[in-house]
């Protein structure tokens, strides 16, 4: 029996203009993830992939086809409505941590949980961040981190009030290999029961731990 989707990208085109020429970045991309499953995004440098991601969060708009998310479409929406519904459903876990300096771990992860009704089978922002492995740095500075902390301190950011989906761009880029394990770990463990996620990775560590892997080149699906 297939998961029910939750992400899914129909026939995504996008194009970028260098000059006078039009260069393709994706070229009819479908890609879905569904409840509860990991897949990740891999392929070469310039294959599309950031693209892809920047699409499914509604960062950008494709040239033609479209994002839906929980039944709802996503893309080509006014980018109030996208904002509404991407802080909804998505948490988005970047390599770049993307936390507010002045702002405690804590705080940090509370900001987030303000602007997404937490779900009811979500943990609060204290029992996020013990499940991350950060309840004795609540009150620290981002500055303060290490580079596997300021990882998990950004995973709990994506995952405050139990987002349908998490999308993460290269997470573990700038973590060691016994962080990156650990940090994969937690990507599975933390997040919320039925929750989908997508990673875009250049690592094999993820590759190995998707339920599933989705392979871009020059822009398609191989």
């Amino acid at each position: 029996m297939s998961p029910v989707v939750v992400l899914e990208g129909r026939g995504l085109h996008r194009f970028y203009r260098r000059g006078d020429t039009e260069v393709p970045a994706l070229r009819d991309v479908t890609v879905w993830v569904g409840a509860g499953e990991l897949v990740a995004v891999v392929g070469p440098s310039g294959s599309g992939k950031s693209t892809l991601l920047g699409l499914l969060a509604a960062m950008d708009n494709p040239d033609g086809g479209s994002v839906w998310v929980d039944g709802e479409r996503l893309s080509h929406r006014p980018p109030a409505e996208q904002a509404r519904l991407r802080g909804r459903y998505i948490g988005v876990l970047t390599q770049t941590s993307g936390l507010i300096d002045h702002l405690s771990v804590l705080g940090n992860v509370r900001l987030a949980e303000s602007f997404r009704p937490r779900r009811s089978d979500s943990p609060d922002a204290g029992e996020l961040l013990a499940a991350v492995r950060l309840g004795h740095r609540i009150h620290a500075r981002p500055a303060t981190l290490s580079g596997g902390e300021t990882a998990r301190a950004g995973l709990a950011v994506a995952l405050a009030g139990g987002p349908r989906v998490l999308l993460a761009d290269e997470p573990t880029a700038e973590v060691s290999r016994d962080e990156e394990a650990a940090l994969l770990e937690l990507v599975r463990s933390a997040r919320p029961a039925g929750s989908a996620a997508l990673i875009v990775t250049h690592s094999t560590a993820v590759a190995d731990i998707a339920d599933r892997v989705v392979t871009l080149r020059d822009g398609r699906i191989t």
